[in-house]
């Protein structure tokens, strides 16, 4: 899979990160799962040993002086402080510093059943044909309201609200569906889910409610569920969504959910180095950036700290390419055309070329064949650009 993929090429750059995860590695089938004492013992161990590295444990409450001879990076993670958290939102601006992270499920366009599904935009605003659309009727809309309504979820709004960083975001922008469903079972038919301006194709008339699925990715590889960021729990959303028409065998690259996390509007204003716009010797990485999971976390700091120590030997800055899982990692949360941005695991849909090579003269790649291609291929082209 695309995270394999990256652990890879993190290998290949000499991880220290992933040299750890190996030596304390335990059994997890497929899955690479350490000790958490072992590995961050290893890690301590290697940092408090290094000649030129001095440990400071202390808060940091605000941003340094920053310089090319004097390079600071910010890992600060989804529970940055308060105070430092200020900080960020002084220099980056108070729009762009999420304090909570709202996010819809995307799924793969090739998992979908494309003949329960049509393409139309609300009113065939922009090219006409923006948005895949799953229409259901009266009878689809009650059955997927009750089994939302019943579903099995995560802890109420109300936690989720007392763990913020302050009370400068409003909660209401983030409302899970079941919140709406509580409010009634129309709600949803009156919101994310409301059927105006479209017109299902099969039936020549307007369907009683619609879910929208958006282009997520410019390969059109990804579409994330319009409005449908949930609290119901993982195994409770595939059961839920694999239910509607076109869904059933949904591969699912990231689930709904609504959590507190501090990131920031990356594609405003970070590189695909990791470097700060406009700040010369100022980088951000980790999950603060909007990548999601360890390994990425992982792969975006190793980005901030090669070009940190590059900015100090004055040479020029790395760039993945885009063909890497790194440099498609770092692309996404740096591309400034991105006008709604949610943190995002690596997957094969981020990766420059992904829908190239989907069939071989008259026979179909499958998309296994096609991803081990494009892993080996990515693989190839890291070791010769490093």
């Amino acid at each position: 899979n695309a995270v394999g993929l990256l652990k890879e090429e993190l290998k290949l750059l000499g991880s220290l990160i992933m040299e750890a995860a190996l030596i304390a590695e335990v059994p997890a089938g497929g899955a690479l799962a350490v000790d958490r004492e072992v590995f961050s013992s290893y890690i301590d161990e290697k940092l408090r040993s290094h000649p030129a590295i001095e440990i400071m444990e202390e808060e940091a409450t605000s941003i340094p002086g920053v310089s090319a001879t004097n390079p600071v990076i910010i890992a600060t993670g989804p529970l940055t402080s308060k105070p430092l958290a200020g900080a960020i939102e002084a220099l980056i601006g108070t729009n762009s510093l999420a304090f909570f992270d709202a996010i819809s499920p995307i799924i793969t366009y090739d998992s979908l059943d494309l003949t329960k599904i049509f393409r139309q935009s609300r009113y065939d605003k922009g090219g006409g044909s923006d948005y895949l659309n799953i229409p259901l009727n009266e009878a689809e809309y009650c059955a997927f309201v009750e089994a939302v309504r019943s579903g099995e979820k995560y802890g109420g709004q109300e936690q989720v609200e007392a763990d913020r960083v302050d009370d400068l975001r409003p909660f209401e922008g983030c409302m899970p569906i079941e919140e709406m469903v509580e409010r009634g079972p129309d709600t949803l038919r009156f919101g994310p889910m409301k059927p105006v301006g479209l017109t299902d194709p099969r039936t020549g008339r307007r369907p009683y409610a619609v879910i929208q699925l958006r282009q997520d990715d410019k390969a059109g590889t990804l579409w994330s569920m319009v409005g449908f960021q949930t609290r119901l729990k993982q195994p409770e959303q595939k059961r839920i969504f694999c239910t509607l028409p076109g869904l059933e065998n949904a591969e699912f690259v990231r689930l709904g959910s609504v959590h507190r996390n501090t990131f920031i509007n990356s594609p405003s204003c970070l590189e695909p180095t990791a470097a700060f716009r406009g700040r010369p010797g100022l980088y951000f990485a980790g999950q603060i950036t909007g990548v999601e999971g360890y390994v990425e976390s992982t792969a975006c700091g190793l980005v901030a700290g090669l070009n940190a120590q590059r900015l100090m030997a004055g040479n020029a800055p790395l760039i993945f390419p885009g063909t890497s899982a790194i440099g498609a990692l770092m692309a996404y949360i740096s591309d400034p055309s991105r006008v709604s941005f949610q943190p995002m695991n690596i997957s094969y849909g981020l990766l420059q070329g992904y829908c190239e090579g989907a069939s071989s003269g008259t026979k179909k790649v499958s998309r296994k064949d096609k991803r081990i291609a494009l892993a080996n291929k990515s693989l190839t082209q890291l070791t010769n650009f490093i």
